[in-house]
């Protein structure tokens, strides 16, 4: 039974529908123009005017930039530039692995073998179709298929299927129909990361004749611009056998069932026309892909080493900051605003993370977070909060000072993560000292939201309480803790 469309197709214009139906070319025979119904012509004689229209008066480009090989190497000497400052920081930082890498993604530019995966949801003919191209193209082709994507509601599966597909040098996207909106998120999930793309619509046999047509016009406008209209082709790789009836003369009928020819001639010529022209570019595109997610690894052990190193000068700072309010107290803005203390702060992680501040500008930097924190309400929001818990304890609430002290505290304390992920998203090998208010707006509203966890403030206030009254009880001078 024909399986029937699942999308309308806009119907008209039967002398230019049939005019632009010999034009476009199906590789099909003029013979079998008889195969499709007046409306199926029509149908797809104007799905294919409204296609050509669409591309006539778009501005978008079909063609992305192509990878090249300078564009790849320049990736692998950033990597190397990360891995060698991890070196130069961190003198026991085990680098073999990723060095190991390195090498490999040199050795990776030359690679002649392309590896091509296919995905697909559950019983669209995967593995039918990769059994009939193991002998496609004259060069080395490593064939993969991956786990049916679509298969439950885990999505464990699927995203670990798309990751593999990702891995590859071109990917071929099997669907037996038109396609569903979770099959073109992870078509556009591929083509994100910059994979190379054929759609292969499988199955057509099991569609009246004028059906099919319009099924694959169908694809090729919903993938555009997204992919070339060559690159979406339909095939049979599998066909379901027919029923043959023959009335014989002497008024007997004969039965019997008959074999299809298997139709994926689109398909290899498609095929091998890319893995001519495009060889030694989808190898480039892979490469690159892994070049920048070993930068990205890279960078996130340069980054762990250095966070490592920021913590216990950050928590140096907000026990001075704590120390100081509760021994004079002043609103916490002011103290975050003007105090050395936030300025020498901005100073030291800097330097921690290459980016290089004058005491000029790190007293600028401090004013400008301590700006941000009044106008995003992060100074108020932090008095109620800690002036709540410290009311749990009437002893140290009736204290002097001591929402003051913990909030210098807590407000350092932000001030210094939030620079601390603000520095961890520059560019390791061309830092800049330029400030983006927007970003380190947005950083220290993340960095609050994270430490207004109720678990965290109860303990905070705690432990600076501990560390604020003895040097009370004591009178120890603020300026020789500092010191």
């Amino acid at each position: 039974m024909a399986v029937k469309l699942r999308r309308p197709i806009l119907v008209g214009g039967v002398g230019l529908s049939f005019s632009l139906l010999v034009l476009q070319s199906f590789h099909q025979s003029i013979d079998q123009l008889g195969e499709f119904s007046v409306i199926g012509i029509i149908a797809l004689g104007i799905c294919l005017w409204l296609f050509q229209h669409q591309v006539k008066n778009t501005s978008l480009q079909l063609d992305k930039a192509p990878t090249d090989r300078a564009t790849v190497e320049k990736v692998i000497v950033q990597v190397e530039g990360i891995v060698s400052q991890i070196a130069t920081e961190a003198e026991n930082q085990g680098l073999s692995p990723l060095q190991e890498k390195i090498e490999q993604l040199k050795v990776e530019l030359n690679r002649q073998e392309i590896h091509l995966a296919i995905t697909g949801g559950k019983a669209v003919g995967k593995t039918t179709l990769m059994q009939l191209l193991f002998n496609v193209g004259q060069q080395p082709l490593d064939l993969q298929e991956t786990p049916a994507l679509f298969t439950g509601t885990d999505t464990i599966t699927t995203d670990a299927a798309l990751e593999q597909a990702i891995a590859q040098d071109l990917v071929l996207f099997v669907t037996n129909g038109d396609l569903t909106d979770t099959q073109f998120q992870a078509i556009n999930q591929l083509t994100a990361a910059n994979q190379r793309l054929m759609l292969v619509f499988n199955k057509q046999d099991q569609y009246l004749p004028d059906e099919r047509a319009s099924v694959l016009c169908s694809l090729r406008q919903r993938m555009y611009p997204t992919l070339k209209a060559e690159d979406v082709v339909a095939i049979t790789a599998s066909p379901t056998p027919v029923k043959v009836r023959q009335h014989q003369a002497d008024g007997t009928v004969q039965e019997w069932m008959e074999q299809p020819a298997i139709e994926i001639t689109q398909l290899t010529q498609q095929l091998t026309q890319v893995l001519t022209e495009e060889r030694q570019q989808l190898v480039w595109a892979t490469t690159n892909r892994k070049a920048v997610a070993l930068k990205a690894e890279a960078k996130a052990v340069l980054n762990q080493v250095r966070r490592d190193r920021a913590l216990p000068i950050i928590e140096q700072y907000q026990w001075i900051a704590a120390a100081a309010a509760f021994a004079n107290p002043v609103p916490a803005l002011d103290l975050l605003a003007t105090a050395a203390i936030n300025a020498q702060l901005v100073m030291d992680l800097g330097g921690i993370y290459q980016q290089r501040f004058s005491l000029q500008q790190a007293q600028t930097v401090a004013g400008t977070m301590g700006s941000l924190m009044l106008k995003l309400g992060l100074v108020e929001l932090s008095s109620k909060a800690i002036g709540t818990v410290l009311k749990s304890n009437a002893i140290t609430f009736v204290a002097g000072g001591a929402v003051q002290g913990v909030s210098a505290a807590y407000l350092t304390r932000l001030a210094g993560l939030s620079l601390i992920e603000y520095f961890q998203q520059q560019e390791v090998t061309t830092p800049d000292t330029k400030l983006n208010i927007d970003k380190l707006g947005q950083t220290l509203q993340n960095v609050f939201q994270q430490n207004q966890q109720i678990g965290f403030l109860p303990g905070f206030v705690k432990q600076t309480v501990n560390r604020i009254l003895p040097e009370s009880q004591t009178e120890i001078n603020v300026s020789q803790t500092v010191a």
